[in-house]
């Protein structure tokens, strides 16, 4: 084994516990955090808090990915050039499932923002603000399904600057 496929098999290690963390950690406190609050919230304000949650998501996860889509494609190459055993091989297509995992849970959280404000009448002027973000969500899952990482992440980027576009436009 190389040392290059050695270190990127531990720094991308890490990383991709932290995605998980990331991304499902605060999905959790977004909703226990609801839960315990007694003073009802208007739709708008509910709104803004569960658009804010996303980006950070979303945010969170785009500074991690982009090291990770890295050390992907590094120990891609280390494999078609014959330089990785099987358990780096293995590796790295857990790597690949746990990012992809990672955008579907991403992917879930626009789709339910998207679906309170198609469904809340108060919230139903702003759809133009979001409407669609689901579908490039959906581009965004695919891309990481066919392997292209760094195209997944942009696009990610894309659905930040819209929701961040909304969090300015809600009371």
């Amino acid at each position: 084994m190389s040392t290059t496929v050695s270190r990127l098999r531990w720094a991308l290690l890490p990383t991709l516990v932290l995605i998980t963390v990331f991304c499902f950690a605060a999905d959790l406190s977004a909703q226990t955090s609801r839960s315990r609050t007694a003073v009802p919230q208007s739709e708008t304000r509910a709104a803004a808090e569960a658009v804010s949650i996303q980006i950070k998501n979303m945010s969170r996860f785009l500074f991690v990915m982009g090291g990770v889509a890295k050390g992907i494609d590094d120990l891609d190459k280390e494999i078609n050039a014959g330089r990785a055993s099987a358990d780096i091989r293995a590796q790295n297509r857990q790597f690949k499932e746990d990012v992809i995992r990672s955008v579907r849970a991403l992917r879930a959280g626009v789709v339910n923002i998207e679906r309170d404000f198609i469904a809340k009448p108060g919230l139903r002027q702003y759809l133009t603000h979001i409407r669609g973000v689901s579908e490039e969500s959906a581009i965004a899952e695919d891309l990481a399904l066919e392997g292209k990482f760094n195209a997944s992440g942009r696009q990610l980027v894309l659905i930040v600057e819209r929701l961040s576009d909304l969090l300015v436009e809600l009371p």
